[in-house]
């Protein structure tokens, strides 16, 4: 039901996660990502608890790969689960259960992990990851541009209906956090026109909260 990615740049350290399913705000229980930490999905029959336990270890030292081995050997139903790790070296890790649904798969490189399940094509996350390999620009562009490729590549079997993207930087709040959280529409072609109105305007978003005298204005009522 569910395809994602996590992403780290190799230029700043931020981290993305971005993820799209059939089912409704698939972002809310899937994406996780910690500023100088990591980024993990958790999904497939998901156990949010893996998303915050990851992050956990990741920030007591764990490697990506050593996470997920601690995440596999205690989390419940594991067999069930599907779990993407990168984290601030840019090691990743996966993880598909036996039991996860469909057609599933996964794909890692530096810097970045796929993986989904319910996949109309069991190479939907070497596409996603070959796409993110040979992107430029911000992460969000790049993981933006990783996932429409998965969707122009089939994608899930089935009607996608959410998705969303997070993203990490020098400061411990996410900087970008969109969700399309349901639509009959292509929440990833609306993820992307939620990006193109809000990525100008994030370094902007940074400057209000670090230092509100050096924020512009943007013609709002009492906002001078």
């Amino acid at each position: 039901m569910t395809f994602s990615i996590v992403a780290r740049c190799e230029d700043t350290g931020m981290f993305a996660v971005a993820v799209t399913s059939s089912s409704p705000a698939v972002a809310a229980r899937c994406a996780y990502a910690r500023a100088n930490v990591g980024a993990v999905a958790s999904q497939n029959v998901t156990d949010p608890t893996l998303g915050t336990r990851g992050l956990e270890l990741l920030h007591s030292g764990a490697s990506a790969e050593e996470a997920l081995s601690i995440l596999c050997k205690t989390g419940r139903y594991i067999e069930y689960r599907q779990v993407l790790l990168v984290d601030a070296e840019g090691r990743s890790a996966v993880y598909s259960g036996p039991n996860a649904l469909g057609v599933h798969a996964h794909a890692m490189n530096k810097n970045c992990a796929s993986g989904g399940n319910l996949l109309a094509s069991d190479q939907i996350p070497d596409i996603i990851i070959s796409a993110f390999m040979a992107s430029s620009g911000d992460i969000g562009e790049r993981v933006l541009t990783a996932m429409e490729a998965g969707v122009a590549a089939g994608g899930e079997a089935g009607p996608l209906h959410s998705a969303g993207m997070k993203i990490v930087r020098d400061v411990p709040w996410p900087v970008a956090d969109l969700r399309v959280d349901w639509t009959e529409g292509s929440p990833i072609a609306e993820l992307r026109t939620l990006w193109e109105v809000y990525s100008p305007q994030l370094e902007d978003y940074v400057t209000r909260a670090l230092d509100p005298a050096r924020a512009p204005s943007y013609g709002v009522p009492g906002d001078e």
